[in-house]
């Protein structure tokens, strides 16, 4: 006689299957759990550091540089300028929307206060955006790539920005989602992701460039016209960027008024002759401060070269090629350029797979190193000049 399953009771997946699901949980948790542990070093440091010299940490994660901007424009929506001694004016408009609104929208459903509110959205983002790094690095050199990748992501010297409440951690975490949408096929996702991160930051191009030059290789590659879906996406994707910029220039009565925004707090493109120019400075007067620029320059570029030699997918390479461009060839404060290069985490992905081939004991040392590196470096680099 058959033994026949009680119908009220649920039964429970077995076998290969429901290994391979649970799987595909464990790795990614695993890999966000090491991207908190190195983000919590960090915010200890700070904290110890921030301590020892009277400062708050709390403070400097919420409320300095661009973050009371940010805060200004959650709290009071646009309008906000201020008039330089030099006749200048700085204008709110120069920064982009989503962040504010969300800081704004927490804070109302919330006990939060805006400043706090921007600083939770940057610690989520910046776990969503390590859940991505980590699909990214998984999908194209194997799991262990993949949790390098989103640890080296939270390493890196100036990672302390991913906890305060700034822009660059929603903007990763938009980015990167829209990439793995575009490496998965999932079009639509990716316009609109794609769509999300031009609300976020002026580099929002980079990802719209990224989604369309790789749908177009797509096309030209199997020599078909786009689907109704992809057609879909693609038309999705520029539309913040547009949107906003083209808010800017309506309500300034100019079509270049986002451009003329940027201008007064002295942003623009250049191609780089500014930064050469500022290199050039330091190497007249501090030399070992002017060759430790040009090594950095000289880093990034060869992190770039390995990215295209790694073969990466083009969208990757459009990306991290767009933001590279952008924040070494724009004009503007240089001390940010480190931040504004922090989105660009293909550059990480040959590192990330170069750790995956060593042994699990000598990558957990090497990162484990970066991570108390990192740690150190921003809650010293906080405390002083810090992100403009």
């Amino acid at each position: 006689m058959t033994d026949l399953a009680d119908p009220g009771t649920p039964s429970t997946p077995t076998g290969p299957a429901a290994a391979d699901r649970t799987k595909a949980w464990r790795r990614p948790a695993a890999a966000l759990l090491a991207y908190a542990g190195v983000r919590a070093l960090g915010l200890a440091v700070l904290a110890i550091w921030s301590a020892a010299r009277g400062t708050s940490a709390h403070t400097l994660l919420t409320a300095r540089w661009d973050s009371l901007w940010y805060t200004r424009v959650a709290e009071g929506w646009y309008g906000y300028r201020v008039r330089l001694p030099d006749g200048g004016v700085h204008s709110d408009l120069a920064f982009f929307p989503l962040l504010p609104a969300l800081e704004r929208g927490l804070a109302e459903i919330s006990p939060l206060a805006a400043p706090d509110a921007g600083m939770v959205v940057s610690w989520l983002s910046s776990l969503a955006a390590a859940w991505a790094l980590y699909l990214t690095g998984a999908r194209l050199h194997g799991h262990r790539a993949g949790l390098c990748l989103a640890v080296l992501w939270a390493a890196v010297p100036v990672g302390v920005v991913q906890s305060m409440a700034y822009s660059e951690s929603l903007f990763t975490a938009l980015a990167a989602w829209a990439l793995w949408s575009v490496l998965t096929g999932r079009w639509v996702w990716a316009g609109t992701l794609a769509a999300l991160a031009g609300l976020t930051r002026p580099v929002g191009a980079a990802v719209v460039a990224a989604v369309w030059i790789a749908a177009l290789l797509e096309l030209r590659r199997e020599r078909r016209g786009p689907g109704a879906r992809m057609a879909l996406g693609l038309l999705l994707a520029p539309a913040g960027w547009f949107g906003y910029v083209g808010w800017v220039g309506f309500r300034t009565g100019s079509v270049t008024g986002y451009l003329d925004i940027q201008g007064q707090w002295g942003n623009g493109f250049d191609g780089g002759l500014a930064f050469a120019g500022f290199i050039g400075e330091h190497l007249r007067g501090s030399v070992v401060g002017g060759l430790g620029l040009l090594a950095g320059v000289a880093l990034v570029i060869w992190l770039y070269v390995l990215c295209v030699r790694q073969r990466q997918p083009p969208a990757l390479l459009v990306y991290a090629g767009v933001v590279v461009g952008l924040a070494l060839c724009a004009k503007g404060y240089f001390g940010s350029k480190p931040r504004l290069l922090l989105p660009a985490f293909p550059l990480l992905l040959p590192a990330a797979a170069g750790l995956a081939r060593w042994t699990p004991a000598r990558a957990a040392a090497a990162l484990c190193t970066l991570a108390v590196v990192s740690a150190g470096y921003g809650a010293w680099w906080l405390n002083g000049s810090g992100p403009p």
